[in-house]
Formats: C-alpha cells, structure tokens, sequence
C-alpha cells in the first residue's frame, strides 16, 4: 500500500502531503507513537528499512548538528520512534523534552507514520541483499534480554520473534525473500512507499554504496539539505567520526543501549559495514530470482537504485 496524497490548498504552488491511512503493530512496531508527537520545525527523520545504514545516517546528523562533539551518544539522542519499547507513554516525554534539533528514526513505509512539512526526512537504502546479510547477523545476535523485550513486554501484537531457525545465511536469505520479509517487515513495500514521495522538498535520498563511495561529499549534501552549516576547522574531526573504523572503535556510543541486547556488545551490533558478502554464497538464480522480485515489485528506475545508488 502507498500512502494516499493529500491534496493542498495551493496544490499549483505547493506539493500534496502524504496522509496516515493505516496502524503496524508487531513485536516490533507500534506506529501509533506517530498520532501524538508534537512535531517541531527543525525535526530530522531517519527513515529506513532496516540494516540499511541507519545507524551510520543518525551518526552523521548528529555530529553534524553537534559540530563534531565526540562525546554525542547518538543511540541515546536518537530514538526509533516506533519501536515499541519503551512504550510511547515513556518514550514521548522523553522526546519532549529534548532543547536540542531532534533527531528520531523510523523503519516504517510511508503510510503508517504521519509524514509533516515541517520536518525534514533523511530516506538511506541499501541492496536487499546486504540488508538480508547484515539482518542474519542481527537476528542471530540478539540475546535473551533482546528477545524478552520484544516478547515478553505488554504489548505484544502478532507472533513472537522466534530465534533465526537456520545458521546458513543463504537459506536465511532465500526464506526471507520468499516471505516478504518475515519474521521482520517486507523490503519492497518500505521502499516502493518513500520511492513515490521522492520528489517533496523535504525529503533527501541517500544510498549507502554512495556513503561508501564518498563519506565526505555525501555529508556536504546532508548538511546543506539540513540547512546546517558547517565549520570548516572541524570538518575533518565530523568526517572522521562518521567513519566505520571510528564507530566501530566507539560502538558504545553509537549502538542502542550500548550494545546489551547483543551477544558481544556494542561491537556486535556495530558489524562489518560492507556489501557484497553475499556474493560467495548466493547462486546464478538466487541472484536472477532476487532481481526478477526487485524488479516485480518496485518497477526498474527504484529497483535500478536500490541496487546501485546515485542519482535520484
């Protein structure tokens, strides 16, 4: 389903806006968290599928609004809005009072959050099969407090998330393309949804092959997209603490709650960061059938994108 546009006042001047027309609740969503926040002018919206660079673009805006603070807990600063713990009755307050330009970050498709003009929107893909690559990680990952949270706190809304039930990722990947998605969420609706709203003025594209190819000229596009300029005596410290190498040595920063709800920590969960794993196990009609879905279910100019980056 694609968010329905609403239409504007002055649409010959002005875009239509997407509207909420449906609620996602399951171990991990609850969507309703968006019908209370009171959204403010400068708000930043991180929005992905999952494993897509999330926590690599709430790095980025945070030392881009801090001006290369160091000591900036962006996992902390940060909230995934619609994760579902804390409930929303803990978590809002908690967003409510922040002083500084907030930052919160989604895995939602368009048309189960409320989508506002006054703030701005940051949409970072990456090639299903690095998502799936690094999603097998993840999940297999989790240890029994990260399972307890999403299970066994009030709240629930569908099935339990169960413990990957195969260690080949290649199998975990086939199930999860066969499956839309399951046990998490579908790839294609995410993108297909923030692909149709791709040209509102307040919503930037970023891929993660082109934050590997050029950390430094993508950072110059989300700053000036977030109308943040930067000083250029600390430009180098903001670049270098948005490399990989650096999170990675600083994961506890960088990782939610600092990494506890992985077996290894906050180095867990900040993994490898690379494409292109999946290239050693996947064979030729793996490979042809996760291009011939790609292609099915988000037409070639976004399946072309999410495969390669660049331009939108």
């Amino acid at each position: 389903m694609i968010a329905t546009l609403a239409p504007h006042a002055d649409a010959a001047v002005a875009p239509a806006w997407p509207t909420k027309t449906r609620e996602m609740r399951s171990h991990h969503f609850d969507s309703t968290i968006w019908n209370d926040l009171q959204f403010r002018d400068d708000d930043i919206i991180v929005s992905t599928y999952a494993k897509s660079g999330t926590t690599w673009t709430q790095q980025i805006v945070g030392q881009l609004v801090f001006q290369g603070d160091p000591t900036v807990n962006i996992a902390e600063i940060s909230p995934w809005l619609d994760l579902r713990v804390p409930p929303k009755e803990v978590k809002l307050p908690l967003i409510e009072a922040q002083t500084h330009r907030r930052i919160m970050k989604t895995h939602l498709p368009v048309e189960a959050l409320v989508y506002s003009p006054r703030a701005k929107y940051i949409y970072i893909a990456r090639d299903g099969r690095d998502v799936a690559w690094s999603l097998f990680h993840h999940h297999q990952a989790g240890n029994a407090d990260f399972y307890a949270a999403l299970n066994d706190t009030p709240g629930l809304v569908g099935p339990r998330l169960e413990r990957p039930h195969t260690d080949d990722p290649r199998r975990y990947f086939l199930d999860w393309l066969a499956r839309d998605g399951a046990p998490f969420w579908s790839l294609w609706e995410n993108v297909v949804s923030w692909w149709a709203i791709r040209h509102l003025p307040n919503l930037l594209f970023v891929h993660f092959a082109d934050l590997k190819r050029d950390l430094p000229g993508e950072m110059r596009r989300i700053a000036d997209f977030l109308d943040i300029t930067v000083d250029d005596a600390r430009w180098p410290q903001i670049v270098e603490h948005c490399t990989f190498d650096w999170m990675k040595a600083n994961a506890p920063l960088v990782a939610p709650l600092g990494g506890a709800l992985w077996e290894g920590g906050a180095d867990s969960f900040i993994h490898k960061g690379t494409n292109g794993r999946w290239r050693d196990h996947l064979t030729a009609d793996d490979i042809a059938l996760y291009e011939q879905t790609a292609l099915a279910r988000l037409g070639r100019d976004a399946a072309r994108w999410l495969a390669e980056g660049g331009a939108v």
